[in-house]
């Protein structure tokens, strides 16, 4: 954990005590600082007092001589109205930061890469991640991948912070310009956050702010929102503008066509050899930390050689095992339908595990695909509904459970087939988050056959089937 020494002896409180918060606290708290820390959840604040952390009720304490409110980027602090921490904050004249704010104003040497946009920034920023790691820089990788950035290492002047930036941490970091800052796509996302697309549009471009040459700003345009930001910056010249696309030429820049990346017109690599990378939104997820990595003095040779061990990011069409030639993928992460389409793009012969409990629009949607899918097995609150949609286009299974449907699977997927956790809901009607349920099913794909539920038998979900009467398995 890096010790926050610029807050050494000043009063600093803290507003949210989750996975984040709680590091910042403590880490605050190692260099030195007064913290005052709280969280609406009695859970986390007795669960940070017990790590040491003073808890103080920030609604009722005095905020005279405190100049910093250090916020969770979960918590609102302006649209659709700030928490009244935040509000009381703002009034009495506190700066509003995040815990990536921090770790810029106690890391100065280290160089910076920002990843942000609606999709594909998590694969992109561990891709790029391995790919500078494996050719022998010096790089610690976290933000909102999930490691809280200032439980990563402290870095030299040879270092290398790689970081996934959400809209709401840019909004919380001030002090950093990239020297290489990734924009992939923009597409309408959190909006009530932002006060609307203008404002969630103006969070994604803070990550080129301040920046110039030899700086960088590698943009998807690929969609209209990022093209527009593209030229803007193109025509502005501040800093080296680099175009990617996973759908064709993009001049100057790094592309796929015909499935193979091509680098300012030079192809580089057949795409279908990264194997962990699977499906065109991949394309771009490559094309972007090619070019990154290019930027940063990686030879081409490398960065393809790198891309090609490349892993494969956990939960996110991870492929678990490949058992009597059947492929085993985790897609846990896919908690709608506009995710799960991307992994239904990838594969033909889909044995597919869906349901929990159900996002806004379903998976109506997903009908185009609906072809690929051998047998459907759906599980929690939404399997009923989905049993609906899918009767009499895809054979289904009302399964109820992950393991029921991963035994169901087991006994009936052949041999070049995908059985495909893709589950195009959230997780939290039978597991804690997404990754419990990947982590639930990794551990069931590399066990013995569990659960009962057979081909042409189901297992009841906690509320009624759709037709009560009729068989639960159909097709």
């Amino acid at each position: 954990m890096i010790a926050v020494f610029p807050f050494e002896g000043v009063k600093t409180a803290v507003l949210g005590l989750g996975k984040s918060g709680l590091v910042a606290a403590k880490a605050l708290m190692k260099g030195g600082a007064e913290v005052m820390a709280w969280d609406d959840d009695p859970k986390r604040r007795a669960a940070a007092e017990a790590e040491g952390v003073p808890i103080v009720d920030l609604m009722g304490a005095s905020l005279d001589e405190v100049p910093s409110l250090v916020l969770s980027p979960g918590i609102p602090h302006s649209f659709p109205k700030p928490h009244p921490v935040v509000a009381r904050a703002k009034a009495a004249g506190l700066e509003i930061i995040g815990d990536i704010e921090l770790l810029a104003r106690t890391q100065r040497e280290p160089g910076w890469v920002g990843i942000t946009g609606t999709n594909g920034k998590s694969t992109t920023t561990a891709l790029l991640g391995h790919v500078l790691s494996v050719t022998g820089r010096d790089v610690a990788v976290g933000g909102n991948l999930g490691t809280p950035a200032l439980s990563l290492e402290a870095l030299g002047q040879d270092g290398l912070y790689v970081l996934e930036m959400s809209s709401y941490q840019l909004e919380l970091t001030v002090s950093i310009t990239w020297d290489v800052a990734i924009l992939l796509n923009i597409t309408p996302d959190h909006l009530d956050r932002h006060g609307g697309m203008e404002g969630y549009i103006g969070a994604k471009k803070r990550i080129f702010h301040r920046q110039t040459r030899p700086r960088a700003a590698v943009i998807g345009i690929d969609d209209p929102i990022c093209r527009a930001i593209h030229d803007e910056l193109a025509r502005i010249g501040d800093q080296v503008v680099i175009p990617i696309s996973c759908e064709g030429p993009a001049p100057g820049g790094v592309w796929a066509e015909n499935g193979r990346l091509v680098d300012g017109g030079t192809p580089v690599l057949e795409l279908a050899r990264a194997e962990r990378l699977p499906g065109k939104h991949n394309w771009q997820n490559i094309a972007a930390a090619w070019a990154a990595a290019k930027h940063l003095g990686v030879q081409p040779a490398q960065i393809a050689a790198a891309i090609l061990t490349f892993p494969g990011l956990a939960h996110r069409q991870e492929l678990v095992d490949t058992i009597d030639g059947v492929r085993w993928v985790n897609d846990s992460k896919a908690t709608n339908a506009d995710a799960t389409e991307k992994a239904l793009a990838c594969y033909d012969d889909i044995w597919w595990i869906a349901g929990g409990r159900p996002k806004e629009g379903g998976i109506a949607s997903l009908a185009p695909y609906f072809p690929r899918i051998r047998h459907a097995y759906l599980i929690g609150e939404a399997a009923a509904d989905f049993a609906r949609v899918l009767d009499g286009k895809v054979p289904w299974t009302i399964s109820g459970t992950l393991a029921n449907a991963v035994a169901a699977a087991r006994a009936a997927a052949r041999p070049g087939g995908v059985v495909l956790l893709s589950p195009a809901c959230a997780s939290f009607d039978q597991f804690a988050n997404f990754e419990a349920r990947g982590d639930a099913f990794r551990d069931l794909v590399r066990s013995s056959p569990q659960g009962e539920a057979r081909e042409g038998t189901a297992s009841r979900v906690q509320q009624s089937p759709p037709h009560p009467s009729r068989a639960e398995s159909r097709g």
